[in-house]
C-alpha cells in the first residue's frame, strides 16, 4: 500500500513539474511571436513611408526640376532603407544598427526636401503634395506608435524570460532576450535652428 502511495505521489509531481514547463514553454512561445508580429508591424509602417515617397519625389519633381541633387538623395536613401531586412528570428544589434542608420538616413533626406519645398509656394498649395505630406506625417505617428508596442512586448517578454523558474525553462529551450528599438544618437541631441 505505501509503494503503491508513493508511485502515486511521484507521478503527481512529475505530472505537476511537467505541466509548469509545458505552460512556461508556451507563455514563452506566445512572448516570441508576440514580439516578431509587433517587430513586423514597425516594418510595415517603414514599408508604408517608403511606398509613399516615389510619388512624394514625383509631385515635387515636376514643380523643382533643377533640384535634381535633393530629390537623387531623397531615392537613394529610400533604396537603401529598403534594401535592410531584419529576420525577427534571428535580431541582433548589428542588423538594428543598420536598420536604424538607414532609416535615419531616408528620414534626413525627406527632412531635406521638404526644406526644398519651401521655396515653392505652388508645389506647397498642390492637392496632390498636400495630401503625399499629411500621408507622410501620419505615417511617421504610426511608425513612433508601432516602435513604442514593439519596445512594449519586448519589455514583456524580457522580463517574463528573466523571471524564476521562467528563465530555466528558456534556457533549456533556447529562448533569449531580443533588443529594443532604441532611437538614434542624432535623435537625442536637440537639433540646431537659425534664422
Amino acid at each position: 500500500m505505501k509503494k503503491n502511495t508513493l508511485v502515486i505521489a511521484i507521478i503527481t509531481i512529475i505530472i505537476l513539474v511537467g505541466g509548469l514547463f509545458l505552460n512556461d514553454y508556451n507563455k514563452l512561445v506566445k512572448y516570441d511571436e508576440s514580439t516578431k508580429a509587433a517587430w513586423s508591424q514597425v516594418e510595415n509602417q517603414y514599408q508604408r513611408r517608403s511606398d509613399l515617397i516615389p510619388n512624394l519625389v514625383n509631385t515635387v519633381k515636376g514643380y523643382a526640376s533643377h533640384e535634381k541633387e535633393t530629390l537623387q538623395q531623397v531615392v537613394e536613401a529610400r533604396s537603401k532603407a529598403t534594401s535592410i531586412h531584419i529576420d525577427p528570428k534571428n535580431m541582433n544589434s548589428t542588423d538594428m544598427k543598420q536598420f536604424y542608420d538607414a532609416q535615419g538616413e531616408l528620414s534626413q533626406a525627406l527632412s531635406r526636401l521638404m526644406v526644398v519645398v519651401e521655396k515653392y509656394p505652388d508645389l506647397k498649395a498642390n492637392e496632390n503634395f498636400q495630401m503625399l505630406q499629411a500621408q507622410i506625417e501620419g505615417t511617421e505617428n504610426r511608425i513612433s506608435v508601432e516602435r513604442k508596442r514593439y519596445n512594449d512586448m519586448v519589455n514583456e517578454y524580457n522580463t517574463y524570460l528573466r523571471k524564476f523558474p521562467h528563465n530555466i525553462v528558456a534556457g533549456l529551450f533556447g529562448f533569449s532576450k531580443v533588443d529594443y528599438f532604441k532611437s538614434e544618437e542624432q535623435a537625442q541631441k536637440a537639433p540646431k535652428v537659425e534664422f
